[in-house]
């Protein structure tokens, strides 16, 4: 059986033992560029997915992932930073890791072996219809990863699979199959490598998209982003400044008013009564700042005109 792309050799890495370290550095780094490169291949299905996970969350749902090894510590990083760059709540986010949490501390791999790890893990999060799931395999046929992806679909969530290679149990089983077709490691097989900078660039292209479509970013701000250190306060100050055209200490008083919400804040600047106006109006525009401000600003050019 011929190999997949992700365990071949690279036509490069003959010898790589006796090569002088500067000549490594840069075959490692051509290679990260090649594997960043591939996923320009699948931005049609990565888009497509992204209107899944929109629907989800928008309806109330929760998004899942589920992965082994060093995809699973991909999905992990993409999961935990959706809640303080785009606001959307912890509990909306589920992370099934082949092994538990004793993987966070020790990658061992007889874990993504077992299929009942994932069934059980799914119904213990108790994910369902009205859920959506995305797994993660650099192979595209590690068992916990389409395990998970088999019980998902058997409940009635959509599901989404990101792989290395094509063809694969993982891609063809999802209702959105990505395959990011990376090339051969320098060191054959270690996924972490190639196929993890890919899987990575994958699941950040798909929630940024994800949140896009949510009303969470604006002329490129984080706009529902968690304000919770000294740091993301004064971004969250530059925001509205920049968006609402006001000077930084009126921004600061408007966001403090907003009880740290830089949409509420910007709606405030633009001539909102008060904070429950501003949040009534952002509600009936499905969170969509750009839609509240064009309302409100209609709503304030009637009254100027006494209409």
């Amino acid at each position: 059986m011929a190999l997949r792309r992700t365990e071949q050799q690279h036509p490069d890495a003959g010898g790589l033992d006796l090569k002088a370290p500067l000549e490594v550095s840069r075959l490692l780094a051509d290679a990260q560029l090649a594997a960043a490169g591939a996923v320009l291949g699948a931005v049609g299905p990565l888009s497509d997915a992204a209107a899944i996970v929109a629907d989800t969350l928008r309806g109330g749902g929760r998004l899942a992932y589920a992965a082994a090894g060093s995809s699973a510590l991909m999905a992990l990083a993409d999961a935990l930073e959706l809640p303080g760059t785009f606001g959307i709540a912890p509990e909306r986010v589920v992370v099934l890791i082949a092994g538990g949490q004793a993987a966070l501390s020790h990658l061992a791999g007889g874990p993504e072996d077992d299929p009942d790890e994932a069934r059980h893990a799914i119904g213990k999060a108790e994910l369902g219809a009205g859920d959506c799931l995305i797994a993660i395999s650099a192979s595209g046929s590690t068992p916990y990863a389409v395990a998970a992806l088999a019980e998902a679909r058997r409940r009635g969530m959509p599901t989404i699979a990101i792989a290395n290679n094509a063809a694969t149990p993982l891609v063809e089983g999802a209702d959105i199959g990505i395959a990011v077709e990376t090339p051969p490691e320098i060191i054959a097989g270690s996924t972490r490598m190639g196929a993890g900078t890919a899987q990575k660039i994958a699941l950040n292209m798909l929630s940024t998209l994800a949140a896009i479509r949510l009303g969470h970013v604006h002329d490129g701000y984080m706009v529902n982003l968690r304000a919770d250190n000294a740091k993301l306060r004064d971004r969250a100050a530059r925001m509205v400044t920049a968006i609402a055209g006001c000077p930084p200490e009126e921004a600061a008083a408007l966001l403090d008013q907003a009880e740290g919400s830089v949409k509420v804040a910007v709606l405030l600047a633009a001539g909102a009564l008060d904070g429950a106006a501003a949040r009534e109006l952002l509600e009936s525009e499905g969170g969509m700042l750009r839609a509240a401000l064009s309302r409100l600003e209609s709503g304030n050019d009637a009254r100027k005109h006494g209409t």
